[in-house]
């Protein structure tokens, strides 16, 4: 854990998350009140009021490892592990399978957990490079290039954080064909599955390869963060080593979140189709804002996911207009720094409308400020 390098990441929302008045920085749709929850899953007072605060199981409850096998996985609840979110199984994982001086290839830019936690193991990371000059389209011929007979194991996250690019199922198909043959681990985070946008999500990877490990949670598309539920699907050899490290550190969930959670689940459906309907619109409101706006910034519109990773044109510093973007105008952007990319920033169109509206209304103001002062020479 001391070779853990900085989560810039979350030091910046640590900063600043708590404190601004709108956010078009988060990488999840609009979060669910309790009030709301409760009509959507049909969770009453006498429900909550037959919890019992006793231990919970290493695993999960099983009726929860039951559903979400169900939905995600090929309905063998052995093969499901619910964490405290999937940060606790990124971790659990990344732990349970990767030894010092192991190969591992990355996605770059990704998700630092995905990345900073095998290197603080002793891992050589391989980097899977998604480029702005092609557009952060990926390029599956790079990453079969990357992958050999000496590679333990590879990261993706797809739709991608932070810039929401993706596969087509032909290419995840290649993929892992090349991974299989390798006989390599492979985990896929699967965060951002279900909210796409001009295709269907890729099927999950556990489906199409025995050696895969999913990860997912009910944070990103399902606007429950603060619930911190997440799950690993994987063969039940590898949730045994990830229950031999729990067992030093969170144990279980609790009773009370695997309830909500369980009827989260069960009304996954309804809960999605809300939000990506929210998102969808969303997604146009950025998209013709980033055309008026196409001399300030260069994007591309992502493939799933609620982020977009936008460059700004002719500013080298995007943790500097980050930052002023919030002292002045009260705005949160998350700037590129955080994932290696400093004239970018991440710019999450998955909240409240209203709210999307006002921060790029403010963004404009930014912008057109900058441009001033670089024409006059203030």
């Amino acid at each position: 854990m001391n070779g853990l390098a900085p989560a810039l990441l979350e030091n910046w929302l640590r900063d600043y998350y708590f404190t601004t008045e709108i956010d078009i920085s988060s990488s999840g749709v609009e979060n669910f009140s309790l009030a709301e929850l409760r009509e959507f899953i049909n969770l009453t007072q006498g429900d909550i009021d037959h919890v019992i605060f006793q231990d919970s199981r290493s695993c999960g409850d099983p009726l929860l490892r039951k559903a979400m096998a169900e939905r995600w996985g090929n309905g063998n609840l052995e093969q499901v592990m619910a964490t405290t979110g999937s940060s606790e199984a990124i971790f659990l994982v990344m732990h349970a399978l990767a030894q010092p001086g192991d190969e591992i290839v990355v996605l770059e830019p990704c998700y630092h957990s995905l990345v900073h936690i095998a290197e603080s193991i002793g891992c050589r990371l391989k980097r899977w490079s998604l480029r702005s000059d092609l557009q952060f389209v990926p390029d599956v011929e790079e990453a079969k290039r990357l992958i050999g007979p000496d590679t333990r194991m590879v990261v993706v996250n797809f739709p991608h954080n932070p810039t929401g690019a993706s596969l087509t199922a032909e290419q995840q198909a290649d993929l892992i064909y090349t991974v299989s043959k390798n006989g390599c681990y492979l985990v896929w985070d699967a965060a951002f599955a279900q909210l796409t946008y001009n295709s269907p999500p890729l099927p999950d990877a556990t489906l199409l390869y025995d050696r895969a490990i999913s990860i997912g949670t009910l944070s990103k598309a399902y606007g429950l963060p603060g619930l911190r539920v997440g799950w690993c699907l994987a063969p039940p050899d590898v949730l045994s080593r990830c229950v031999h490290i729990r067992d030093y550190t969170t144990l279980y969930l609790s009773p009370l979140i695997e309830l909500i959670a369980l009827r989260a689940v069960e009304n996954a459906d309804r809960i999605l189709s809300f939000r990506l309907k929210q998102a969808r619109a969303n997604l146009e409101i950025l998209a013709e804002w980033a055309y008026q706006h196409r001399d300030f910034v260069e994007w591309v519109a992502p493939c799933g996911g609620v982020t977009a990773f936008i460059g700004l044109s002719d500013i080298d510093d995007a943790e500097t207009f980050c930052h002023r973007f919030k002292n002045t105008y009260g705005v949160l952007l998350v700037p590129g720094t955080c994932f290696n990319h400093p004239s970018h920033v991440r710019l999450g169109f998955g909240g409240p409308t209203a709210q999307l509206r006002e921060g790029l209304s403010r963004l404009s103001r930014m912008l057109n400020e900058y441009k001033y002062n670089q024409t006059s020479g203030g």
